[in-house]
This record gives structure tokens, C-alpha cells and sequence, in this order.
């Protein structure tokens, strides 16, 4: 694992701009409660070249712009911003919705240089359908996915964990080895937007699954998570624990070693039988971000957030300078220097976890207060774990 060089304090990594609430798709966990037609006080193209302008003023090394939505290829002007982002010397990175859009559009975002595309897939077919409300989407995505690794691209595929597809898991990550697919980014169900359609795992099981997510990362899989940032503690307490994968009772030794349920053991075994036994050491690549620390969201109407799924207005970009806002925001400051409340204030993993302010939000109704699907139980303060 390495830490980041970046300053945090001074500029994000990515900078997420919801460009639109328009999509064609019918997401059950949508967070953007995403509708066809977009709503009214999108930024205009022109504010959202203010936008792209204001983002250099946080200095080289630029964050990196995130197109997000809705669907950011539902917007008419989308060559038009990108083209001037790139100009600008902006990386830039899309999060489209998978339809026959987003394959009409490859060849505009080859031009411009954009090989990073983030599409999702939730599970194995009837799962994956269901949580995308079309039947057939399933097919659709595969083969998006087929063109994007056959291509010239560096395809990351998003997949939601909640109650409903958590069982699926071991299969989405044979799937997408055998496809060539090697970065893969698990979003856990925070009950916001549409969200709150779908089931959330108890604490005990986001514990197993992020175990089990360690388990991945030893197939040579980049594993990231969101709003599970604890998946950091497991990886820094797991990587080096003598416990050889290939032996025939390790899933009992693993769970029983770390307290762990018969959703790791499902899954795990599941993992194993379709892949065989790891043959790699565990890898983990993170620049320790987490809602606010890193990263910035910018909603379709201005309104500047921690993260997409943390909406805590801290500004809006029509009258705040996005830089200004997230230097000198007094929240944003605090969970910097990882001034939580509860088990979070006072572990030792603060500075690499800090748990989700997204979470803490959701059900805690405190952006800054404990993340209560971590089980952890902290040493009390007794040192920081990497800071």
C-alpha cells in the first residue's frame, strides 16, 4: 500500500461534477434520484468553464475532473466542456450510464484523450437487472465492457453492495478477471436518494465482506472501496498474518482468527472454487481518501458537498470559490485532521479509515460522528496507524 504524496490540505485528488440529473436508466440505489429530463439550474456551460477555471486556481498537480451524473452524456454541450477541460490541462475521467449513448460517444472521448470510463455492474444477471430496473442490461453492460477492454481504455467497474447483491460478489470478480477488468470499486449502500428502496448489510456483515474483499485483492484484482474506507484497516492488520491461502481449512482459520461470520466464509469459499487458491501476494493501491479528504462534489446546480452521497452543503460554485471552500471550510478542516466523535475520534486507523462521513450523516444525523457499520473496537488513542 502507499500513502499518498499529495497534500490533501491543499488540493483534491478528484473533483466529481454531477453535470446533470438526466438518465435513461431507473437505478433502485440511485443517488441522484436521476430523472429523463434534466432539472432545472444545471450549471450552464459557461459557469461550468468558470467551474474548470476555478480548478486550476488549486495549482499543478490538478485534481482530476470526474464527469458524473444522471448520465453526463445526456448533456448537449458534454464535446464542448470536455474539450475545454482538456485544454486546460485538466485530466479528465467519465462515469456515464451504459447505453447505446455511451457507445456512440467513444470515439469523442478517444479524441479528447479521455481513457478513464467508470461503468457499473451489480451483480450477475436477473441481480444486476433488477437493481438497474431493465431487463436485458445485463448483456448491454457486458458488452460495453467487452469494447472498453478490447480498446484503449482503463475501464473501472463500480459494483453496489447491499443485501441484494452482496451474494453475487465472488462471480462479478471471476467474471471480470476473465474479462481482463482489473480495477474494480465496491460502493456500500448509504440510504440516500433511491437508496433507501434497497436492504443495507448489519455491521457484522460489512466486516465479512471487506475480508473477503482482501481475499480478491491476492488475484491480482485493485480492490477499492466506497464509503467502507475501513477495508484500509483490514488490508494494514491482514497483509502480513502467516495465513497461507492455499490451505485446506484457512476460510475456518481466517474467520475464526478475526471474528468473522458465515457471510466470509460463503463468499470466500465461493471465490475459491471458481478461481482456485490465490496465487499473488495481497495488493492494495489507496491514497487514503475518504468523503471530503481528497475528494469534492459538485451537484448538478452549483452546491459543493464532501462526497455525492454526504449532502452537506458547504457552498456553491455560482458564488464560493470551490477553492476557497474546501482550504478553509471549518467541517472539511475536521475531517481532515480526522476530528471525529465515537470509536472513530479515537482509533488508531483514523488517519488511513476515518470511517464514513457519508454514513455518519445518513444515520447518525452528524457528518462528523462514528461510522456505525465499522465493528472495530479501538485501542483508545494509543498512537496513530500511518499519518
Amino acid at each position: 500500500m502507499r500513502h499518498s504524496r499529495l497534500n490533501f490540505d491543499e488540493r483534491p485528488i478528484l473533483i466529481f461534477w454531477e453535470m446533470t440529473k438526466a438518465c435513461l436508466l431507473k437505478c433502485r440505489h440511485c443517488r441522484a434520484e436521476a430523472i429523463p429530463e434534466p432539472l432545472p439550474g444545471e450549471l450552464s456551460t459557461e459557469e461550468g468553464k468558470e467551474l474548470i477555471d476555478r480548478i486550476r486556481g488549486f495549482g499543478e498537480p490538478y485534481p482530476v475532473l470526474i464527469l458524473t451524473g444522471g448520465d453526463p452524456l445526456m448533456r448537449e454541450d458534454l464535446e464542448e466542456i470536455v474539450r475545454y477541460a482538456t485544454e486546460s490541462g485538466l485530466r479528465v475521467g467519465i462515469a456515464p450510464a451504459v447505453t447505446e449513448r455511451l457507445l456512440n460517444s467513444l470515439g469523442m472521448l478517444s479524441r479528447y484523450g479521455i481513457r478513464f470510463i467508470s461503468i457499473s455492474l451489480d451483480g450477475m444477471g436477473e441481480t444486476h437487472d433488477y437493481i438497474r430496473g431493465i431487463r436485458g442490461h445485463f448483456e448491454t453492460t457486458l458488452e460495453v465492457l467487452r469494447r472498453l477492454t478490447e480498446g484503449d481504455w482503463i475501464p473501472q467497474v463500480n459494483t453496489l453492495v447491499s443485501k441484494e447483491s452482496v451474494t453475487d460478489l465472488p462471480d462479478v470478480a471471476n467474471l471480470l478477471m476473465g474479462m481482463g477488468v482489473r480495477i474494480w470499486e465496491l460502493f456500500f449502500l448509504i440510504k440516500v436518494g433511491r437508496g433507501i428502496e434497497l436492504t443495507d448489510l448489519s455491521p457484522q456483515e460489512y466486516e465479512d465482506v471487506v475480508h473477503f474483499l482482501f481475499e480478491v485483492s491476492k488475484y491480482g484484482m485493485e480492490v477499492r472501496t466506497v464509503e467502507a474506507p475501513f477495508f484500509r484497516r483490514v488490508y494494514l492488520t491482514r497483509r502480513n498474518d502467516g495465513l497461507n491461502g492455499e490451505e485446506e481449512d484457512y476460510v475456518e482459520r481466517v474467520a475464526e482468527r478475526y471474528g468473522l461470520g458465515n457471510l466470509y466464509r460463503r463468499l470466500t469459499k465461493r471465490l475459491i472454487e471458481l478461481m482456485g487458491p490465490p496465487q499473488r501476494e495481497p495488493s492494495m493501491r489507496s491514497a487514503f481518501t475518504r468523503d471530503g479528504y481528497g475528494i469534492i462534489f459538485v451537484a448538478y446546480n452549483g452546491d459543493v458537498y464532501p462526497s455525492g452521497f454526504a449532502p452537506y452543503r458547504l457552498g456553491n460554485v455560482r458564488s464560493d470559490d470551490i477553492v476557497k471552500i474546501y482550504r478553509e471550510n471549518e467541517v472539511l478542516r475536521r475531517i481532515r485532521q480526522a476530528e471525529f466523535g465515537g470509536r472513530c475520534g479515537i482509533c488508531e486507523f483514523r488517519h488511513v479509515c476515518g470511517g464514513s462521513r457519508a454514513r455518519a450523516l445518513a444515520l447518525r444525523g452528524d457528518i462528523l460522528e462514528e461510522d456505525p457499520a465499522c465493528t472495530y473496537v479501538p485501542a483508545g488513542g494509543q498512537g496513530d496507524f500511518m499519518h
